[in-house]
């Protein structure tokens, strides 16, 4: 569904991805671990076409998607959750979700509200409230609801896990366990590499905007590199 193919993207003078080539198949939940800094979440925003992109390309869907505006992407179904959840504080939960319907024919957007309120059904209960008012967990609920409004082909969530109490980030594990067993396609970046790697049929290891090590969820789990850098064993 995804090949990324040599991408390069800076910031300035400095080279923040260096070639990176991966592939997402359909149905699949790829996982991208790496340090702080290793340039995890600009390879996302470069995917979804919010950080311009130096070299390289992208195909998706059997389409190259390299030049289209991020606008264009998401239409073709790649739907992002971001880093820090980005919420529209002062609208209401609703709102928030009906915003990441825009794209979407209007006849629709009420199903698809009470499919993501069955799934998250405290969104349904504080619908009317601003958003800005929900705990982080929450929050991130809605911010995944968002993304899935879209009706993605492919689901790119960026850190889901940041800065949550350990029963919400094994809560939000558990809703990226129901995506994939939906067969829903995901791109998940995250920091607690062994709770994404735990779920991932495969993983991908960035390090200083390279890839340096790819294979299966568990491989990576039982590789002592990884074991060492990343999982703390």
């Amino acid at each position: 569904m995804l090949r990324v193919s040599s991408m390069e993207s800076c910031y300035g003078r400095i080279k923040a991805l260096k070639g990176i080539s991966l592939e997402v198949r359909r149905g699949e939940t790829v996982a991208l671990v790496g340090a702080n800094g290793a340039g995890k979440t600009t390879f996302l925003r470069t995917l979804s076409g919010v950080q311009p992109m130096s070299a390289g390309s992208i195909h998706f869907d059997g389409e190259d998607i390299s030049r289209l505006r991020s606008d264009m992407r998401m239409r073709r179904g790649i739907c992002q959750s971001p880093e820090g959840r980005q919420v529209f504080g002062p609208l209401s939960i609703d709102d928030n979700l009906r915003l990441g319907a825009y794209t979407q024919p209007k006849h629709q957007v009420e199903g698809d509200l009470e499919k993501v309120f069955a799934m998250f059904p405290i969104l349904k209960e504080k619908r009317k409230l601003p958003a800005g008012t929900l705990s982080g967990g929450q929050q991130q609920m809605l911010a995944i609801g968002r993304a899935l409004m879209g009706r993605p082909k492919m689901l790119l969530l960026d850190e889901p896990s940041m800065g949550l109490a350990p029963l919400l980030v094994e809560e939000v594990f558990n809703v990226v366990k129901t995506l994939k067993a939906q067969g829903m396609t995901i791109l998940l970046v995250e920091q607690n590499a062994f709770a994404a790697l735990a779920i991932a049929d495969r993983g991908y290891v960035l390090e200083t905007g390279n890839v340096t090590l790819t294979g299966t969820g568990q491989e990576l789990i039982s590789n002592e590199q990884v074991r060492a850098a990343y999982l703390g064993m």
